[in-house]
């Protein structure tokens, strides 16, 4: 964190959340949420993170905090979420949904706001996005009636409306990130002339933690912003001299919003209906009128450069919340010039085996017991990077069955091993980008009380400018094929094992 932020977190203590005050992250497996848990922490609250997914709250790896699953679209999960909150973060929305995401994400604001009221919650804080008063994409719409539906309940609503995020996994900041990143020419749409007023994560994050127990700030929508007040063209032209790059920036009048989602979808890790609903905004100049927030809440705003600068140091400094494969720098090579999300190719098998036999033919695989389908393939692969000077004819391992983080297999590396569940191993050849390749081992409820396990195997790909994304599109099918194969012929094997085992007289755990 910058020492402008570090005074401002400073002041905050004396300002900011009643110490012990329990406080509800809703919605702490995205992006703000991820963030927001840690400097929350920091202000001695007691904090409880929810999310639709357990085992990704789990993965973050917080330390005191409360894990709770809850859905704003299933109101029965809410009471538990909500129990006993003084100060309650909303920051879901349905933009991964797909079609009709607007009416989701209203429909979950009423059903919070009625849990919130039931609960006698204090105060909710929303963050929401800045809306031009022509807004007419679903995106900005949602965003404001969202923010409506919140305060037509009884608690107290700050809404906070904020643009693009500069930090390491926003998704406008890294639609910019891989576009500068992996296209040295770009032919872009009209609405890389929008304006926008882009703010850093760490400033947000001070607006969101001190607004909470203002009592001005009580039922106001307060825009948050940085200094500057740049084009989407801009924004690429600032990232690119922060980084040393230099793209030609071409815009041409004939993308159109569609057009241009598929594109980024094509080109950046994100995905296009994620990038149709952001689209759908950029063609609005995005104004902010920050004036009452940064009275309430003064600090010193980062420019667009310094908050680039702070958020490739953030990187660097290995502080950002990540997922197994995702963002965390470890996984992308230690290089900033990989993609900060990744593609994906998975495969999956369910079978009778029991999750100990599953997982004893993933961390044995490699060496004298090889990949277990298509040993020649795997092989042809490796002779092609030895060509170049990799080291894909490395064959080995260690020890035959045992696993610890470091060990080499042939030319992988574990990097991340979780005993019985998950093992990931960083790719070791040569290649324009990063790599992972995971198995995850889930026991499934069976009716007739017999073993079913189910085995994934993803290939997460971090490419390095386009040379990456041509490595990506070319091997992506032959990655499906394989995983799907490989998934049958692990699953198999490991059924083998346990009736060896049986056979034996053992009991297979």
């Amino acid at each position: 964190m910058s020492t402008a932020s570090s005074t401002a977190a400073a002041s905050a203590t004396a300002h900011g959340l009643d110490r012990g005050a329990r406080v509800l992250v809703f919605g702490a497996t995205g992006y703000i949420g991820a963030h927001l848990v840690p400097r929350l922490l920091r202000e001695a609250c007691v904090v409880r993170a929810s999310g639709r997914n357990r085992k990704v709250l789990e993965a973050r790896g917080w330390q005191g905090v409360e894990l709770v699953e809850a859905d704003a679209l299933m109101p029965d999960s809410l009471p538990a979420a909500l129990a006993g909150v003084d100060t309650a973060y909303y920051l879901v929305h349905s933009m991964a949904a797909g079609q009709d995401f607007g009416r989701l994400d209203v429909q979950a604001a009423s059903h919070f706001a009625a849990a919130a009221d039931s609960a006698g919650v204090r105060r909710i804080v929303y963050l929401g996005g800045l809306i031009p008063e022509d807004a007419d994409s679903e995106h900005l719409v949602s965003r404001r009636e969202t923010g409506e539906r919140l305060r037509a309940g009884r608690v107290p609503v700050t809404e906070i409306r904020a643009g693009i995020i500069v930090g390491p996994g926003s998704a406008a900041y890294e639609v910019v990130r891989d576009l500068v990143n992996h296209l040295p020419l770009m032919l872009t749409p009209r609405w890389v002339r929008s304006k926008s007023s882009p703010i850093a994560l760490d400033n947000l994050l001070e607006y969101l933690v001190r607004a909470a127990v203002l009592d001005e700030a009580a039922g106001q929508v307060l825009d948050a912003a940085g200094p500057d007040y740049l084009s989407y063209e801009d924004v690429m032209r600032q990232y690119s001299e922060v980084v040393g790059k230099r793209p030609l920036i071409v815009p041409v009048p004939v993308l159109t919003p569609e057009l241009s989602a598929r594109w980024l979808g094509l080109i950046t890790a994100v995905p296009t209906h994620i990038a149709r609903a952001l689209i759908g905004g950029l063609k609005h100049d995005l104004p902010a009128d920050d004036a009452a927030l940064r009275r309430l809440v003064p600090q010193r705003l980062l420019s667009f450069r310094e908050s680039v600068a702070a958020a490739l140091q953030a990187e660097r400094s290995h502080t950002v919340a990540a997922r197994w494969t995702e963002g965390l720098l470890m996984f992308r090579g230690f290089r900033l010039d990989h993609a900060f999300y990744a593609k994906r190719a998975s495969g999956c098998a369910v079978g009778g085996a029991s999750p100990a036999a599953v997982w004893h033919t993933a961390a044995t695989l490699g060496g004298d017991n090889g990949y277990y389908t298509m040993d020649w393939l795997w092989w042809l692969r490796g002779a092609m990077d030895w060509l170049v000077g990799g080291p894909g004819l490395t064959r080995g391992r260690r020890h035959p069955t045992e696993l610890r983080i470091g060990d080499r297999i042939d030319y992988w590396t574990v990097l991340a091993l979780e005993h019985g569940r998950r093992l990931t191993l960083n790719f070791g050849m040569r290649a324009p980008g990063s790599g992972v390749l995971e198995f995850e081992i889930d026991p499934e409820p069976d009716a007739d009380a017999g073993h079913r396990t189910r085995l994934t195997i993803s290939a997460y790909w971090h490419p390095q400018g386009v040379w990456g994304l041509l490595y990506w599109y070319a091997l992506a099918p032959a990655h499906l094929f394989i995983f799907r194969r490989m998934t049958r012929a692990m699953m198999r094997r490991a059924e083998a094992l346990d009736a060896e085992r049986i056979q034996d007289g053992g009991v297979a755990s």
